[in-house]
């Protein structure tokens, strides 16, 4: 075996890069399981008498305090030391689905930006032209918002009607449009300024979702819809919060500071203020714990209690049990009520200075601002004087964050805002080896930069985005003309950061929510354990078929097969990638498609042995014979997860990500590993098999006429199609919201429940009657509703209806927070131009799969007979899955709907099924070259008959895999699975009854005519 040693080599480097990347997921498994046992061992030491629910949210609260007083704590040393914070940026992530989150779709609108550069929103004409435009683009999917509104002005204008650009020129913009300038020289600027929305949003969202406190959140732009961006936050905890945020427009301002000499005595009052405070509350709280440490209390038995999770942290150093955490310097910290434990004065190197009047821990923050934000606390401070964070941690201290003393202006707030700022650069300064920012404005903030300057000379000037201090430059000089040079030692990447803060102030629109899905821990825990479940079981029994049916051969791919899946999650865990429910699915559905590479090479090897090889040559000469249609059947299949990955979003993407890994991995497994384990097993004489007693000869010399038979494959081909068609045309199909646009609810009551029951519930507060379907046990329902889908400003309408409507249903008496918090397991929204957009993309994906999937077989096999052939296969084989669908929809006991893991199913389908096709026509090339006198008819029948052990082998450990996702895999993805069921086993059929047949019927008439011609 030729380069064994670079193999090896790669192999033990992949090796370690696995080992190093998934050694943070077991790191960061092992902190939080202490901060579990230590939450549930502070919480048996409180000895409080609470319910099941109490009891949850009070031990998550103390997980959480554990969790953030090891944060910055260094937990592992591995070449260099990482904090718990580093560990977990770095474990494999979970997708929402398997740790529960929020995904929202957000869109920054052209028409809401048009009507922020407009400097008359009311004008008639204006406002008719954007509902004009509106009403074109609904139908128009696609097209460019700016340049239908163009069209749709001058169609509406009257003779009396503004001229466009009196509309939109302002002081601010005089020098890009002026009263003369043309429609046309408007609409560019409007363009301009859109697409300097869309880049600053993206730098403001990501911004806003850093300070939500979630690990591993994702932003990313959507590719084909301008202006929409696609949010991942996983495990969070507050998604109303979420949606306010991220809803808002961005607030850039420049503000005046006080310096930290001028207010220190003050914060030195506050602090002995708030100690006298906080200890006040500490022995009031002190009694009421021990009301509640008396066990025979009747207030405690017959009362309901409700505990304040601040108070229960505060207090809980006062219970007798105490333990061994409770002696730490933090745990005295916590319990002490002194502003300057928590806000010190130095921290290493860094010291107060300019307007930073202090620094403090990342869990110390809001405690120390809800503080000094007290109602007495404020009294003691100047009125103009206002607190804030700055955005980033110090560089050298992580963890600890600079608290800035802000100055209002006459006016009560901001000196400037951000909307005066024109351009930001980044760039290094003349003669230095540090970056700084350049910045200009318009010529009204110019004539006021330079007052504020001339003012602040000697001081700081505060540039606050969305509340947050990302810088404090010093004032030099009065700074005429707005050009302004911001130094202070900044790296390129920090440089770049601020230039993006000062443009993020143009940003003139707020961004609208599309589409929005919420996933509780409960969801998703249920889809880990049912998604664990079936992989392992599905692997379980990969195992066992292969040492089944090819002995110590099939040992060899089971080692194989523990490697590939070994480098898929190292793999997985170093790109930084989410595993998603979909995407186990594509490490399960790899696996048996895993197993494809290695029974095409033994099957070959078998094949070599019985013409009489010895075994060293039989197999080498298996391996050299199986490269093509290994090489062919996988590249086909990448194709298929290049175009989900490119034009999915989401679960689809999920999948995608893992099948490409799993591919490449398998690919590397089965051609290398396996090659380089028989080498080793043969220098050293080790007995080999390929095959056991019951499977040695299985599908041997078989004469099975599969040509000829065509006619029948046919006509029940034709049928099955007939059929689809006819259900897909007068049935049709049962779209998920993904693309009718609506509102999914799942919900999961104390006890068994009737979907007609819900529904007729629910009808009475939406006025139309949702959809409800058992989802999973007998007592979790999930609602399908399209109540007022497109009004923006009806989400928190739906869902409080949803809980009045339910409500006479639960059979206690519960708060809507109680029914949001136990009771709705997720809620996802989705509006009607996410559907369209979803649909077309769909539609786009299927399209260009089919036309790669053509001319990669045209290039490969250099006929288009075989490209045709192959293509007539695959739209039967996607017919008749779609039409299973439309007939089965109303009849199968688990949803149907056709959602985007529907159209992942779909791709996934026509992967499968080409690589079925090309191992076929892989061997029927080889023949019809081996024997060209042969009857061509002939010569694929055996080209068939050759592969029908690979075809059995190959198609029933998939479709063991599948059915065993199937059934064990869970509720939410059982439609996803039942699409591959049936596709998988249509694919199989196809592949030698449709495929094949068709291919053979166009070479046989080319055949004739060239025959006819050579005759003439």
């Amino acid at each position: 075996m030729r380069n064994k040693g670079a193999i090896i080599l790669v192999s033990v480097l992949l090796v370690i890069i696995s080992l190093y990347y998934l050694s943070f997921t077991f790191v960061v498994h092992n902190v939080e399981s202490n901060a579990d046992e230590y939450a549930q061992t502070r919480f048996e030491a409180m000895n409080l008498k609470v319910d099941e629910f109490e009891k949850i949210h009070i031990t998550d609260s103390l997980t959480k305090r554990y969790l953030d007083s090891v944060s910055n704590k260094v937990v592992y040393s591995l070449f260099k030391k990482y904090t718990y914070m580093d560990c977990k940026e770095r474990e494999l992530n979970l997708g929402l689905d398997l740790k529960g989150g929020m995904n929202i779709t957000l869109e920054i609108s052209a028409e809401d930006v048009i009507l922020a550069l407009s400097n008359n929103r009311s004008d008639s004409t204006l406002n008719k032209a954007l509902r004009e435009a509106t009403s074109v683009k609904s139908q128009q999917t696609g097209t460019d918002f700016i340049q239908i509104f163009g069209e749709s002005y001058n169609k509406v204008k009257g003779s009396n009607s503004p001229a466009m650009a009196s509309l939109f020129i302002t002081t601010s913009n005089q020098d890009k449009i002026t009263v003369k300038s043309t429609d046309a020289e408007v609409l560019d600027y409007i363009s301009q300024e859109y697409e300097a929305a869309i880049e600053n949003a993206f730098d403001v969202l990501r911004k806003r979702i850093d300070h939500f406190g979630v690990v591993q959140p994702n932003i990313q732009r959507d590719v084909a819809v301008k202006g929409v961006f696609h949010i991942e936050l996983p495990g969070i905890k507050d998604p109303e919060r979420v949606e306010d945020l991220l809803k808002q427009a961005a607030v850039l301002e420049f503000w005046e500071t006080y310096n930290a000499e001028d207010i220190y005595d003050k914060l030195s009052e506050a602090n002995v203020l708030i100690a006298s405070i906080k200890e006040g509350e500490k022995d009031k709280l002190q009694g009421s714990d021990n009301v509640v440490a008396e066990e025979n209390a009747p207030a405690v038995e017959n009362e309901d209690v409700v505990f304040d999770e601040n108070e229960i942290i505060e207090g809980e150093d006062t219970t007798a049990k105490a333990t061994e955490a409770e002696n730490t310097d933090e745990a005295k910290t916590n319990a002490s009520g002194s502003l300057f434990e928590r806000l010190v004065s130095q921290v290493g190197k860094y010291q107060i200075y300019g307007p930073v009047v202090g620094f403090a821990k990342e869990g110390d923050m809001q405690s120390v601002m809800a503080d000094l934000n007290r109602e007495s606390v404020r009294r003691l401070f100047p009125k103009d004087l206002v607190f804030a964070w700055s955005f980033k941690a110090l560089p050298e201290e992580p963890g600890y964050y600079q608290l800035i003393a802000l100055k209002k202006g006459k006016e009560g707030g901001a000196v400037l805002s951000g909307d005066v700022v024109t351009n930001a650069n980044q760039e290094f300064g003349q003669n230095q080896a540090t970056a700084e920012v350049t910045m200009s404005m318009n010529g009204a903030g110019s004539t006021e930069w330079a007052r504020i300057t001339r003012e602040n000379i000697g001081k700081s000037i505060a540039i606050v985005l969305d509340g947050y201090v990302y810088s404090f430059p010093n004032v030099n000089d009065e700074i005429k003309g707005g050009r302004s040079s911001i130094t202070g030692n900044f790296t390129l990447a920090e440089a770049t950061d601020l230039a993006n803060v000062l443009k993020s102030g143009k940003m003139p629109a707020p961004a609208n929510i599309l589409s929005k899905e919420i996933v509780g821990p409960t969801l998703g825990q249920k889809a880990i354990d049912s998604g664990l479940n079936s992989f392992l079981i599905a692997f379980f029994i990969i195992l066992v078929y292969m040492v089944f049916y090819y002995g110590k051969g099939g040992f060899v791919a089971d080692i194989a097969l523990v490697v590939n899946i070994f480098f898929i999650f190292g793999v997985l865990a170093s790109l930084g990638a989410a595993l998603t429910l979909p995407g186990i699915a594509g490490i399960v559905l790899t696996l048996g498609m895993a197993v494809d590479a290695n029974v095409i090479i033994y099957e070959r090897i078998r094949e070599e042995l019985r013409a009489g090889k010895q075994l060293k040559t039989a197999v080498s000469d298996g391996y050299k014979n199986a490269y093509s249609a290994i090489i062919d059947g996988n590249v086909t299949t990448l194709i298929i997860g290049i175009v989900l990955a490119t034009f999915g979003v989401g679960p689809v993407q999920g999948f995608a990500t893992t099948l490409i890994i799993g591919i490449l991995s398998s690919l590397f497994s089965a051609i290398f590993i396996s090659r380089i384990i028989f080498v080793t097993m043969m220098d050293k004489d080790r007995k080999l098999s390929f095959g056991t007693k019951i499977t040695q000869n299985l599908f041997t010399n078989l004469k099975i006429k599969f040509v000829e038979k065509r006619k029948v494959a046919y006509i029940i081909s034709g049928a099955l199609i007939i059929i689809s068609l006819a259900s897909l045309f007068t049935r049709g199909l049962n779209p998920g919201i993904d693309f009718s646009g609506g509102r999914n609810y799942v919900v999961a009551f104390k006890e068994t429940v009737e979907p007609e029951e819900v529904a007729k519930a629910l009808e009475k507060v939406y006025n139309d009657l949702p959809v409800v379907k058992t989802f999973g046990a007998s007592n979790q329902v999930k609602i399908t509703t399209k109540f007022r889908i497109n009004d923006k400003d009806a989400d928190n309408l739906a869902d409080s209806l949803l809980y009045v409507g339910l409500k006479p249903l639960i059979k206690e008496d519960i708060t809507m927070d109680d029914f949001f918090s136990d009771y709705r397991q997720s809620s996802q929204k989705v509006g009607p131009t996410v559907a369209d957009d979803i649909m077309s993309k769909s539609i786009v994906a299927i399209s260009i799969a089919l036309v790669l999937m053509f001319l990669y077989i045209l290039i490969r096999f250099r006929k288009w007979q075989y490209s045709l052939g192959a293509t007539v296969a695959l739209m039967h084989d996607a017919i008749i899955v779609l039409g299973a669908f439309s007939l089965f929809y109303s009849i199968m006991p688990f949803n149907m709907e056709v959602d985007q893991a529907f159209i992942a199913a779909i791709l996934t389908v026509i992967g499968y099924s080409i690589n079925d096709t090309v191992i076929v026509f892989d061997r029927l090339r080889e023949y019809l070259g081996l024997y060209k006198k042969r009857e061509m008819i002939d010569v694929m029948n055996e080209a068939v008959n050759s592969t029908i052990g690979r075809t059995i082998n190959t198609s029933l450990t998939t479709l063991l895999v599948i059915l065993a996702i199937f059934i064990f895999g869970g509720e939410v993805i059982r439609g996803f699975t039942f699409a591959l069921l049936i596709g998988i086993g249509i694919g199989t059929y196809s592949s030698v009854f449709v495929a094949t047949p068709v291919a053979y019927d166009l070479l046989r008439r080319k055949k004739k005519r060239d025959d006819k011609k050579a005759v003439k």
